[in-house]
């Protein structure tokens, strides 16, 4: 499999997101694979082409005070993955990141992503909020669509 599109998904990533230049937000390795998937393997989610990945997302299901310390900014994005236990009841998910390669937008790919992790932890968890910290409107409507999809309440950073 080539990996033309991971070096253009990485690439995406870095500049929408610049997590170099911000060490308080979630820099996705080995290791925060591992703890994000013992958390709920719906956390991370991917579609690929014949080229490699064309869509990844990654939410987090976790606990009202959590996501209450996140949006009163006494904690940062990546002390909610930090913060959040394994094996937790929880109450809500934060909606970290979607990206889909440009060709491959609006299409339907990150709804599809989204709506399957959302059903897949709400199987397990009484999940009553989504909340974000958004970058983009894309990221701002595609909350308010699972938001009204799921009958969550939604809440902006």
């Amino acid at each position: 499999m080539s990996t033309d599109n991971r070096a253009r998904m990485i690439k995406l990533a870095e500049e929408f997101f610049d997590i170099k230049n911000d060490p308080a937000q979630i820099s996705v390795d080995e290791n925060t694979i591992k703890r994000l998937l013992e958390i709920h393997p719906a956390t991370l989610s991917e579609k690929t082409d014949q080229n490699g990945p064309i869509a990844w997302m990654l939410i987090i299901p976790t606990t009202k005070k959590v996501m209450n310390d996140f949006l009163s900014k006494k904690i940062s994005e990546r002390e909610i993955l930090d913060r959040t236990i394994i094996g937790e009841k929880y109450e809500t998910i934060y909606l970290c990141s979607a990206l889909v390669l440009p060709e491959y937008r609006h299409k339907g790919l990150a709804k599809e992503m989204l709506s399957g992790a959302i059903s897949s932890i709400m199987d397990k968890h009484q999940i009553e909020s989504l909340f974000l910290w958004s970058f983009s409107k894309e990221g701002k409507r595609l909350a308010r669509w699972a938001a009204e999809k799921f009958h969550l309440r939604l809440y902006e950073r």
